[in-house]
């Protein structure tokens, strides 16, 4: 089954650091022919302020990619990546995922408040409770070897 789940994930990431690490947790879970797509959202204010500018954003999007792609090279693997923009972050994982095709949303949790987050509906409980595929929290603070 894992090979299945895990045979075209789409892996949203935040940062350089959350990249590394989720890429690091994801690694030796992958099957052999699996091509991860690792997204970083944009997310647009609808109107507002944004919260960072646009071209600081694009940069940090573009150094996460660069560190994945580093990172997959390094280990003989094929990645892709795409940056996506939308004032819902989960929303812009999900429709991502559906025109990938993704066999499942694959992520790190990166901590917080879990129960404020299920109140508040935050991005987690929002692509646990939407997503029409496999929603996948891989480990934090374990041994990296699924075996």
């Amino acid at each position: 089954m894992a090979d299945t789940l895990l045979s075209r994930p789409i892996v949203p990431v935040a940062n350089p650091e959350d990249a590394k690490l989720t890429y690091e947790r994801l690694r030796p879970r992958l099957p052999a022919d699996s091509v991860p797509l690792f997204v970083n959202v944009i997310q647009k204010s609808g109107g507002g302020i944004d919260k960072a500018p646009l071209g600081r954003m694009r940069e940090l999007g573009e150094e996460i990619f660069e560190h994945v792609g580093s990172l997959a090279t390094e280990d003989g693997l094929t990645v892709e990546t795409k940056q996506l923009y939308g004032t819902d972050v989960a929303e812009a994982i999900i429709e991502a995922g559906d025109e990938y095709d993704a066999s499942a949303i694959v992520f790190t949790s990166r901590g917080g408040n879990k129960w404020i987050d299920l109140l508040s509906g935050g991005i987690r409980s929002t692509l646990v409770a939407e997503a029409n595929i496999p929603v996948v929290v891989l480990p934090t603070d374990v041994d990296t070897d699924p075996n």
